[in-house]
């Protein structure tokens, strides 16, 4: 059986990063897509020799393909209340282009999908932690 080949958009972020590690320890090979407004390439340093691992720098708000792939892990997005504050118009693209996009790989070569999201999108509530 073949290694799956995976897709993570936001792959230098601090939560992308994570999940290409992890999928390498699971056999995986990856392909993590950034355009580094937030993500840092020193969050993937140690991935850097993996020969299943591979790293574009891509704006995922224009139309992309990195081959067939069987997984896209949909992480992109800056992620804190002062980099929505500062990039509130890429925020908002990656969102619903960057969104569309990496829907686009996943219909094109049957993949599945899973879109990560933040706790920012509930608010300031008076409970925490918050129950999902």
């Amino acid at each position: 059986m073949s290694q799956p080949r995976a897709l993570v958009t936001g792959g230098a972020g601090f939560l992308g990063s994570h999940l290409c590690e992890a999928l390498l320890g699971e056999g995986y090979t990856v392909i993590a897509v950034d355009n580094l407004l937030t993500g840092r390439q020193s969050n993937l340093h140690n991935l850097r020799n993996e020969t299943r691992f591979e790293l574009r720098e891509t704006d995922i708000n224009q139309p992309f393909d990195c081959g067939k792939v069987d997984y896209v892990f949909h992480f992109a997005s800056p992620a804190s209340p002062v980099d929505y504050t500062v990039h509130g118009i890429a925020t908002l693209k990656v969102g619903s282009l960057g969104t569309f996009h990496a829907l686009d790989v996943a219909h094109r070569y049957g993949a599945k999908y899973l879109v990560s999201s933040t706790s920012e999108c509930y608010g300031d509530p008076l409970e925490h932690p918050q129950k999902e």
